[in-house]
């Protein structure tokens, strides 16, 4: 008997040459859940320029602002409709004190950020500006709590301050101009507690988040969601201890996973090859399964998925961008992020019964942001409009949907679908399909088959670009921006359409 011995090479591999794709949309099933619009938070973090000339440049700037906020940067996150912000970290969190940020902003002490640069801030920046950004952006507030380097006290009078209608931290904070108290619904107790937040034990921390949780308090009606610190990526232990101690005093568990592919050699954010670009596509959707597993670990101690999974932290992680503070995380944003973004979107929907919440990493100007900021120059990134384009499916209705598509090997041996998709339907009943094809080298012809609807109308955007590491670049025209998407085509019960390679296309679909 022959050995036969096959060479893949670097460049992944199509395992199949499917070039067309048929999706059975299950529109007529009943009881399905609802798309949370947690699903597209987003996260800001004490970190390079997130905050500082990202979102906040001080009511004297020459930059045009609102109270302070960039006018320019306000505009564009009420565009894409942030249904919640997590603040002020991350890492920051836990070194973060936050009766620093409070009162007359020239009193305030200055603050060296140790996670990230060695950055001395003014704190200018605190408590009171970041819950009027929200009430601004009409965003729900995410805050998260210092465990790391805080105390119960701190944590249960920033609790106090931020809600109660009486007492002496709602006093302190009519002082400082706010005597009405705002709403706070998430409070995450502590950040990665397994590195940054405190170097903890899974065993210890969960002490430590009951302790903490208790002394938070809910005030003058407002009811907090109480976040215990999860695991990262694929430590699955955490989760079951969490569980096993502490289920019954959290509302939720978060998670984080990033898609690098090896920590020391993140690589280029636009300098990047085939091989290079499938891997980190790859790592990316490899979230599908993560997810599964914390789920069947979180199911065995809450088979009434009472808890729910928040994924506070996602998103691509590249080398920082020549010239910029290694410090700073600032990375351009591609094509590739695009595309990373709407496969990843299309799986959180799919899990929708436990995962109540994801919150990519961060909103400006670090890692897979949503905008970039150079003095007063602001561009919109890929990342962004995928987000736009998708904010449609917010609050609707998940409509199951099967297709067989093809697979694509990375050269790190991972394994991936070369086609992704979600449907959904609006409070109007309108359907809304979102669908990426990330293939390099070659178009996918679609048909979307419907059991009853007789689809009447369809339009749509498409997000693709000349080449995948095209990037929008300060001072020069938008290399990847959306357009109208005119070739889907109505044959009786079924829609069909191209994809383009790399491409990202969302459709509505009128009956």
């Amino acid at each position: 008997m022959k050995k036969i011995i096959v060479l893949f090479s670097a460049l992944a591999v199509c395992v199949s040459l499917q070039a067309q794709v048929k999706v059975a949309v299950h529109e007529t099933a009943q009881e399905q859940p609802v798309i949370p619009a947690g699903i597209y938070g987003q996260f800001s973090e004490h970190l390079g320029r997130c905050i500082y000339e990202g979102i906040w440049v001080g009511p004297g700037s020459d930059i045009p602002n609102v109270d302070g906020y960039r006018t320019d940067v306000v505009d564009a996150l009420k565009a894409l409709k942030v249904p919640v912000l997590r603040w002020p970290g991350g890492c920051f969190a836990d070194e973060y004190h936050w009766m620093d940020g409070i009162g007359p902003r020239e009193n305030r002490p200055k603050l060296v950020n140790n996670n990230w640069g060695s950055t001395v801030e003014d704190n200018s920046f605190g408590t009171h500006e970041f819950l009027n950004l929200c009430e601004l952006l009409g965003t729900q507030p995410y805050i998260s709590g210092n465990v790391g380097s805080g105390t119960v006290e701190e944590m249960a009078k920033w609790v106090e301050y931020m809600t109660a209608e009486n007492g002496s931290m709602a006093e302190l904070r009519a002082r400082n101009g706010r005597e009405k108290p705002w709403k706070v619904k998430y409070l995450g107790v502590g950040n990665e507690t397994w590195g940054c937040g405190g170097d903890m034990t899974a065993e210890y921390y969960s002490d430590v988040y009951k302790r903490y949780a208790l002394y938070a308090r809910n005030y003058s009606g407002n009811q907090l969601f109480k976040v215990a610190c999860g695991a990262s990526d694929y430590d699955y232990n955490w989760t079951r201890v969490m569980m096993k101690n502490a289920a019954s005093k959290m509302d939720g568990l978060s998670l984080h996973y990033y898609s690098i592919i090896d920590w020391n050699h993140k690589g280029s954010a636009i300098d990047f090859t085939p091989e290079e670009y499938y891997d980190i596509l790859a790592k990316s959707v490899e979230i599908d399964e993560v997810l599964r597993n914390h789920e069947a670990i979180m199911d065995a101690y809450d088979p009434q998925r009472r808890i729910a999974l928040l994924l506070d932290e996602w998103g691509t992680w590249f080398n920082v961008e020549p010239g910029y503070n290694p410090g700073h995380l600032f990375q351009q944003n591609t094509m590739r992020d695009a595309m990373v973004a709407a496969m990843c979107l299309n799986i959180f929907q799919k899990h929708t019964a436990r995962l109540k919440m994801a919150n990519i990493a961060q909103i400006v100007n670090v890692l897979q942001a949503m905008i970039l900021t150079k003095g007063p120059q602001m561009v919109l990134t890929p990342t962004y409009h995928v987000f736009r384009m998708y904010n449609v499916h917010q609050e609707a209705t998940f409509v199951p949907a099967d297709y067989n598509c093809g697979k694509l090997v990375s050269a790190s041996g991972r394994i991936m679908d070369d086609f992704s998709a979600c449907v959904s339907r609006d409070a109007s009943g309108a359907l809304h399909v979102s669908l990426a094809n990330p293939n390099l080298d070659k178009p996918v012809t679609v048909e979307l088959s419907f059991e009853q609807l007789k689809p009447k109308k369809v339009s749509g955007e498409i997000l693709h670009a000349g080449k995948v590491n095209a990037y929008n670049d300060f001072g020069k025209a938008p290399a990847v921006a959306p357009a109208a998407f005119t070739g889907a085509k109505i044959i009786g019960r079924t829609v069909k359409l191209t994809l383009p390679a790399a491409s990202v296309v969302v459709l509505e679909i009128d009956a």
